[in-house]
């Protein structure tokens, strides 16, 4: 099979190619390996809602529920098998690709339970299970970046666990999350692990950042606000990368990690699917592309980049001080940012929450229904 050109293009600048879909029939039809073959995809993400959609969907989890359902599984237990069980299933189809890149991609993440996202202890405490239970050496634990979950990357890393963090909305935030790799990190040194074979990846979401601060511009209403709808996001995720740059090129505390094998933790583009219409649907994805980044698509936007997208490379080196000056002029108009930035992740754990509660309702009745037939 032949690599998409615009797809392989964008792997060849610098950019991993990640799919943010995962499902049993995706596994069990060589979907999955397809993507591999013709979509330079080099590892996948869950999250709770496409689990939810999943499992909800179709009857390829029929039979486990009712094995599982005679053996007296709870709900709860039912969906740490399943799930656990695709999760380990596509690391299994990834594993080449993790040799290959000698352990930065052929990743899956797994994210705990988003109800045990303001709770430090119980996110840690998950977090290893999910790890022993998967028991593959290229999963990655998904942690939210929320003020209890910064101190739970500090632990789960320093335990010799490579960790996704997700649902990152700030670039002040974002930082926190790097000083909680590099404690995590120096932890594990410490413990006597091996950071060579630790990795990490800080999860800044893309698109819901337009949402909100157009919905903003918007309520203001002038020419100049709406000149700026469209800008935020990207200006944001350029910031971002530019603290990434500070601190894994230039920062001294990471250089004296470096020396011991440690590897820097890469910035991934999530929510990279465009939400406004009137946006190219490869907006996210075309103008985010720097060395040494992840951009995770859901299958239709992979789609629409591997038939029309284009590989800026311009889009982010250089950009910091442009993009300071998109910040300023919406500040200027009366946007709040921070309290945006505040209610995103408010709103990201919620939705999570409830797309989780969503699933273990319909596990419930699929439990319910295996036990009576």
């Amino acid at each position: 099979m032949t690599q998409n050109a615009q797809l392989a293009e964008l792997s060849a600048a610098g950019v991993s190619v990640w799919l943010d879909d995962l499902s049993r029939d995706l596994i069990s039809s060589g979907g999955l390996q397809e993507f591999i073959d013709t979509r330079s995809v080099v590892g996948v993400t869950t999250n709770p809602s496409i689990f939810q959609a999943s499992l909800s969907t179709g009857n390829a989890y029929d039979e486990q529920v009712k094995e599982l359902a005679a053996r007296g599984s709870d709900v709860d237990a039912t969906i740490r098998t399943v799930t656990t069980d695709d999760v380990r299933n596509a690391c299994d189809v990834l594993a080449p690709v993790f040799t290959e890149s000698h352990g930065v991609d052929g990743r899956v993440s797994i994210e705990v339970d988003p109800r045990l996202a303001h709770d430090t202890d119980k996110t840690v405490a998950q977090a290893i299970e999910l790890f022993k239970i998967v028991d593959r050496p290229n999963l990655l634990i998904k942690i939210p970046a929320t003020k209890a979950g910064l101190p739970a990357i500090t632990r789960v890393l320093a335990e010799g666990i490579s960790v996704n963090v997700t649902l990152i909305f700030s670039v002040e935030r974002y930082q926190d999350v790097m000083d909680a790799y590099l404690s995590g990190i120096e932890a594990a040194a410490h413990a006597g692990h091996d950071v060579s074979a630790i990795h990490s990846v800080a999860s800044f979401f893309v698109s819901r950042v337009d949402t909100e601060i157009d919905k903003r511009l918007d309520a203001i209403g002038t020419p100049e606000a709406t000149a700026l709808k469209g800008t935020a996001a990207l200006a944001n995720a350029r910031l971002a990368y530019a603290a990434y740059q500070e601190v894994f090129e230039v920062n001294s505390r990471f250089q004296g990690l470096l020396n011991k094998g440690a590897n820097p933790q890469r910035p991934l583009w999530a929510s990279t699917g465009t939400k406004n219409a009137d946006y190219p649907d490869t907006l996210y994805v075309s103008e985010l592309v720097a060395p040494n980044t992840v951009n995770t698509m859901p299958g239709k936007t992979m789609e629409a980049f591997a038939d029309h997208g284009w590989v800026n490379t311009d889009s982010i080196i250089g950009t910091s001080a442009a993009s300071r000056e998109v910040f300023d002029k919406i500040a200027g108009l009366g946007v709040d940012l921070d309290d945006a930035f505040v209610l995103l992740e408010d709103e990201g754990v919620r939705k999570f929450e409830e797309a989780w509660n969503e699933l273990l309702a319909a596990t419930a009745e699929q439990l319910d229904a295996a036990t009576k037939a």
